[in-house]
């Protein structure tokens, strides 16, 4: 079964937790602080596989999870690693936020990656906040939260060429008669419910890659039959080949099916609609054709190179194939970017190391992922654990927004849901 869109939900590991120990050796019963740092949890990979054709392995499974980083140990021993958790997708898949539709990233060649979701950081043992003056910390840090969110894996067929056109207009078999593709071919409408390639060679050296698109109807860019599902398909492609059936079988005229395709085009995008196109007139074969060559060549000639080829018998295949090459190679590839600046902006947002400090109706509130760390990891009845705290909070500036926003002594203050008077 053909996939090309997947919604999944990826979950990054958690940080593993440092470790709160001292040395107890036989000759030494006061040793010093000796927690070893938790290990980093594990990040959610995706990586373009030559291999994959379709986004099946999607279609059951939606929900992945790396693993999370190991807790540390006494005698400075740090936890391991959490395993890094690769996701294979086809060359071509677009990488979507699910949320704002930003994307993400556009893996176009084989190998190409994306780190999709970071794995939280381990957290620091209680050896990392040993001082001059803090001889024996009795806290570690606990490991960090990784990334969580939902995507969308979207597929869109990397092809030089493609073949657009009506149902039935002889599109797959014009596609295996001139590579070695064998797509399913039958004497009604819709026999391609999936976009079929293959390549098309023209001699030593010399290819290129053909995909056959499954047949589009008026109302396809708003999502009637199949067009939505295929329509992102023509979208790499550099050249259309629009058939059209010469002939007018099943009372259709093929002029009249031209202007529709591309107004199907045009609506879904601009861009679709600016491609280079040449006219494949099929089934020259049959004596209903001759009528309507004439008036084609009069109404598209001189915008539009037209091509007479008859898929059953072979006329003119050949030579579609070379001219097909030909403009190929004047076309210009080309280059999508990723809005990077987008993207970055959507990481900020997303930061898990930001804090949101504000003014409520009778208190003052801080809130962030990195203070849920902070309050986790605070022993609240030691001393020294909470001078730690108070140093962090002056540190990450927490303390300078509150005065910022009026806090004085004696309010009430609500980190992470821990509240506190202040202390100015």
């Amino acid at each position: 079964m053909f996939v090309d869109m997947a919604k999944i939900s990826i979950k990054a590991g958690k940080g593993g937790n440092g470790s709160v120990a001292f040395r107890r050796e036989k000759y030494i019963p006061m040793g010093g602080p000796a927690g070893g740092d938790g290990g980093d949890g594990g990040s959610v990979i995706i990586v373009a596989d030559e291999g994959l054709r379709t986004l099946m392995d999607f279609r059951y499974k939606n929900h992945y999870q790396a693993e999370n980083g190991e807790d540390g140990r006494g005698k400075k021993q740090y936890g391991a690693d959490g395993k890094d958790l690769y996701l294979r997708v086809p060359p071509g898949t677009l990488i979507k936020d699910k949320e704002t539709g930003i994307v993400l990233a556009d893996l176009k060649t084989g190998g190409q990656e994306y780190v999709a979701a970071r794995g939280g950081h381990g957290g620091k043992g209680n050896v990392k906040f040993k001082s001059s003056i803090r001889r024996t910390p009795r806290f570690a840090e606990p490991g960090g939260k990784g990334d969580e969110r939902e995507i969308v894996l979207e597929l869109k067929l990397i092809a030089d060429v493609g073949l657009i056109g009506f149902p039935n207009v002889g599109k797959s078999t014009i596609l295996a008669s001139v590579t070695s593709a064998k797509p399913k071919i039958a004497n009604y409408p819709f026999t391609t419910l999936k976009p079929n390639l293959g390549v098309v060679s023209i001699g030593e050296g010399h290819s290129y890659v053909l995909a056959d698109i499954p047949g589009l109807i008026e109302g396809a860019s708003e999502g009637a039959g199949l067009g939505l599902d295929f329509l992102r398909h023509v979208e790499r492609t550099r050249l259309l080949l629009h058939v059209l059936d010469a002939s007018g079988q099943e009372g259709r005229d093929p002029v009249e099916d031209f202007y529709k395709i591309n107004e199907e085009l045009s609506q879904y995008s601009e861009k679709l609609s600016q491609k280079h196109q040449v006219i494949v007139l099929n089934k020259m074969d049959l004596p209903e054709a001759a009528n309507n060559v004439e008036k084609i060549n009069k109404i598209f000639s001189d915008k539009y190179e037209i091509i007479q080829v008859s898929a059953a018998t072979g006329q003119g295949l050949d030579f579609l194939k070379k001219r097909a090459y030909e403009r190929l190679i004047q076309i210009e590839e080309e280059i999508e970017f990723v809005d990077e600046n987008a993207v970055e902006s959507f990481f900020d947002k997303k930061d898990r190391d930001t804090i949101v400090v504000s003014k409520e109706d009778d208190y003052f509130s801080a809130e962030g992922d990195f203070l849920e760390r902070l309050v986790a990891s605070t022993n609240f009845d030691d001393f020294e654990s909470f001078s730690n705290f108070q140093k962090v909070l002056v540190d990450k500036g927490v303390i300078q927004k509150l005065r910022d926003l009026g806090a004085v002594e004696g309010d009430l203050i609500s980190v992470c849901g821990v509240e506190f008077d202040f202390l100015d």
